[in-house]
């Protein structure tokens, strides 16, 4: 049987004779890494997410090289190609031309030489890429929401484990040190007994266009679409033909349930560290949500969101639309005063949706953010970059800080609120069976059928 140590020497032994070769990164590109410590990654996606974060995040390691590149958009493959190989020119001071493309990620996965690949597509083609890639052998950087649904996030958290690979899930606040230090204080009793958390998400307007569209040449749309029914092309359904800003299908619940999950995956998933509930969930829930009428646009997500989940450690967490009185963040309220955590001026695109920033750490009394002492018993996983902590922990072998059940239960809280919106009534969760108690119309909604021939 091949170790993960194994499996790593062999594929990174395997291209020790390419780095010689004039198409492949120079040593002067690794400094004083040895090939053995080297790993080899491949981007799947490369698109506004990959080009504005996970790749320019991967690139600035010595250790680990990008060498290649998937996408189905032709032309935004022949972009990421260029983006890489123009940073390890501009790094080298020479010309570079040895990144690897692949119009097809199954392809890639093949790819012997690629250890560990980073996932930076639309969100209804994570769990399927990521299980696919468990399988195939490699390391897995997946961008959030983890899945579609959560049945599909079961799946891919199930087969993760069972490969022994590391998956990392793009919650990087988890390495952003006002998150952890907000959540120590929480957990070490600073506030009190915890009561309540309130997290505050961006909201996202209806809108989009509806014009019939010819799809364009350089894109595989069939692809494109996978596990989901069969729609026409329009451009506001998927990215722009030009540019990388803000994609469509972020608003569309076809391809993802909108700021719930994509915002969501982040402070929910806070909101289980600070509760010490990372592989559990609600046991009830309630929501309701403003969705765009008919004829108000192709975009049909959720807008101005409440909703309530109640914990078995008898904590309430609420969730609700972001406003100037309510910032984006989390804010904490125990019996002895509240902490409030958010990024403050982080952003890891150039579109980020977000309308209010505001402080990154802040409290009702300046005292309950001093340093923790001897006093205060717990101490959480310090990760100072996240793909970073990734990377790292491929070579040593070592837990991540956000592995797949974690991805998977943060993920999970978020379409448990969606579920409630539509539905706009009371729901009772069960975080051990990951079933609803005697619902069978919500049970119905844990999963999606999945469109030929991309079944998982």
């Amino acid at each position: 049987m091949t170790t993960r140590r194994t499996f790593l020497r062999q594929a990174l032994t395997a291209g020790v004779g390419l780095i010689a070769a004039p198409t492949i990164v120079p040593a002067s590109v690794f400094g004083k890494n040895a090939p053995s410590n080297r790993i080899n990654v491949g981007a799947i996606g490369t698109g506004r997410i990959s080009r504005d974060h996970d790749m320019p995040e991967v690139l600035k390691y010595d250790y680990a090289r990008i060498i290649g590149v998937s996408d189905l958009d032709a032309n935004r493959l022949a972009d990421g190609k260029k983006f890489v190989e123009d940073y390890y020119a501009k790094k080298t001071g020479s010309p570079y031309s040895g990144v690897k493309t692949y119009s097809d990620y199954r392809d890639l996965l093949a790819d012997r030489d690629i250890d560990a690949v980073i996932v930076s597509t639309p969100d209804h083609w994570h769990a399927k890429i990521a299980i696919d890639a468990a399988q195939a052998g490699k390391h897995i950087y997946l961008q959030k929401p983890t899945s579609l649904t959560i049945e599909e996030g079961r799946k891919m958290s199930n087969a993760v484990n069972a490969s022994g690979k590391i998956l990392q899930i793009g919650s990087q606040q988890r390495s952003m040190e006002q998150f952890r230090v907000a959540c120590e204080l929480v957990r070490n009793g600073r506030i009190g007994q915890l009561k309540e958390i309130e997290i505050r998400l961006p909201g996202d307007p209806p809108g989009g266009s509806t014009e019939e569209m010819p799809v364009p040449k350089n894109f595989n749309y069939e692809m494109w679409l996978g596990q989901t029914p069969y729609v026409y092309y329009t451009v506001d359904r998927v990215h722009p033909q030009s540019g990388y800003d803000r994609p469509g299908w972020l608003r569309c619940e076809q391809f993802g349930a909108g700021m719930i999950t994509g915002w969501g995956a982040h402070h929910f998933d806070i909101a289980h560290w600070a509760m010490d509930t990372e592989y559990s969930g609600p046991i009830e829930i309630a929501g309701k949500a403003e969705f765009p009428a008919k004829g108000s646009g192709l975009w049909d997500v959720h807008g101005y969101y409440e909703t309530e989940m109640l914990y078995a450690n008898g904590v309430i967490v609420r969730g609700t639309t972001e406003s100037a009185e309510k910032p984006n963040g989390l804010l904490f309220t125990g019996t002895d005063g509240w902490i409030f955590v958010s990024r403050g001026d982080y952003a890891a695109s150039a579109n980020e949706p977000i309308s209010t920033k505001s402080q990154a750490l802040q409290a009702s009394d300046k005292k309950l953010l001093s340093p923790l002492t001897d006093n205060d018993p717990v101490r959480l996983y310090v990760s100072a970059e996240h793909h970073g902590n990734w990377l790292e922990c491929i070579l040593s072998g070592k837990k991540n800080i956000t592995p797949a059940e974690v991805a998977h239960r943060s993920c999970t809280v978020c379409l448990l609120q969606h579920i409630a919106m539509k539905l706009d009534r009371r729901l009772y969760w069960d975080p051990i069976t990951e079933k609803f108690k005697n619902d069978d119309e919500a049970n119905s909604m844990i999963s999606r059928p999945h469109r030929p021939p991309y079944q998982f």
